[in-house]
């Protein structure tokens, strides 16, 4: 979904002697054709963090929450397998009293709490158009074969549930192909599209060459007044972990969870070919990390915190640096050993700017499982 993915633009980055552009913030979307922020008459739809979705869906209404959640309708993700703090998060899809719907292809973790799933169509089977990080191409996904079965686009569902909702604005009748259309309106060639399946952008060989960043004052800022007016910090400067070193006598383990090479995300994870391939659910430990924890290459172990705990193998491969743990992810938590993945042992807590997740700021400590 286009107007899920981030703006990137200006997002330079220095890495191993060069200088990175992400590419994504180039491409001109016209959200609000596509959001029609318009028929919101000037209200203000609640929005649910993703990262707080565990504790969101297990609280009450209140006058700073609003109402309890009672539906939820999921596509596009595998919040149950993904989401941090998986415990919290699997209670609250297991409430009797939540009604939900899953838009899947695949029985995934998420699809098992579902009241009703409904098959989606797959890449093959509709009309989208992409944007891109590493380049500057508009792509447009044209359908091979028509929908399989009873499958249906993620926006054909919705314009179903509109219909049935009684909204009767000319909006939600838009086709899937039309709603590619509108997506860049006269700023990228449809038609161009249409004949070749990709459409440059013009974009300047040198960009910021002549300034030009998205900055109230155009320039690259190293001082932020639109932080400064917030009563932060205007400058750039060091924020701990919230879980950092030497916080924790308990957890003295920093644990990352970097995917598996074989999966993206907890995508392909069904694929028991590509799982032969990656083996098993593993942490990657420093030698002596292990050895100080009779911890041998191979040995089933237990990752745990105060949030929970985790059973994979311990890889003594020399990618761990001592004091850091890497629980490769994102395993389908009914395809582990004990029904967990790694999310188990990841926060809800956000980061201090963006109400980013904190998957990388987790302490955790390791034993040895009987095998």
């Amino acid at each position: 979904a286009i107007a899920s993915l981030p703006a990137l633009t200006g997002a330079w980055r220095h890495r191993a002697g060069g200088v990175l552009l992400s590419s994504s913030g180039s491409f001109p979307v016209d959200r609000a054709a596509l959001q029609r922020p318009d028929l919101l008459a000037g209200r203000s739809p609640r929005t649910i963090n993703m990262v707080t979705i565990g504790d969101d869906l297990l609280r009450d209404a209140s006058p700073s929450f609003g109402p309890k959640i009672e539906a939820l309708v999921v596509y596009n993700s595998n919040p149950v397998a993904v989401a941090p703090d998986s415990r919290q998060v699997v209670r609250g899809f297991a409430r009797e009293d939540l009604f939900t719907v899953v838009l899947e292809h695949f029985q995934t973790d998420t699809a098992d709490y579902a009241d009703y799933i409904l098959p989606a169509t797959t890449q093959l089977e509709h009309w989208d158009v992409h944007l891109a990080y590493g380049h500057t191409d508009v792509l447009l996904n044209r359908p091979a074969i028509a929908p399989q079965g009873q499958a249906r686009s993620n926006a054909q569902i919705f314009r179903d549930l509109a219909a049935r909702m009684g909204f009767t604005e000319p909006c939600f009748a838009d086709s899937d192909k039309a709603l590619c259309r509108q997506a860049y309106g006269d700023q990228v060639d449809f038609d161009l599209l249409l004949e070749q399946g990709f459409a440059p952008l013009s974009v300047p060989d040198a960009p910021f060459a002549d300034g030009g960043f998205p900055t109230p004052s155009g320039q690259c800022e190293f001082y932020s007044q639109r932080l400064a007016d917030q009563g932060l910090d205007p400058l750039p400067g060091y924020v701990p972990n919230h879980e950092g070193a030497g916080t924790s006598a308990d957890y003295p383990l920093a644990m990352i969870s970097p995917p598996a090479r074989n999966f993206l995300n907890s995508t392909f994870v069904n694929l028991q070919s590509l799982r032969d391939i990656e083996g098993r659910p593993l942490l990657e430990i420093h030698p002596e990390d292990a050895e100080a924890r009779g911890i041998a290459d191979g040995a089933l172990v237990r990752v745990f915190n105060d949030r929970g705990s985790y059973a994979c193998h311990a890889a003594l491969n020399g990618r761990a640096r001592p004091g850091v743990v890497n629980g490769l992810g994102v395993w389908w938590r009914k395809l582990g050993h004990n029904g967990t993945n790694v999310n188990e042992l990841t926060s809800q807590a956000l980061t201090d700017l963006g109400a980013g997740p904190t998957f990388y700021d987790c302490r955790v400590q390791v034993e040895p499982l009987a095998s």
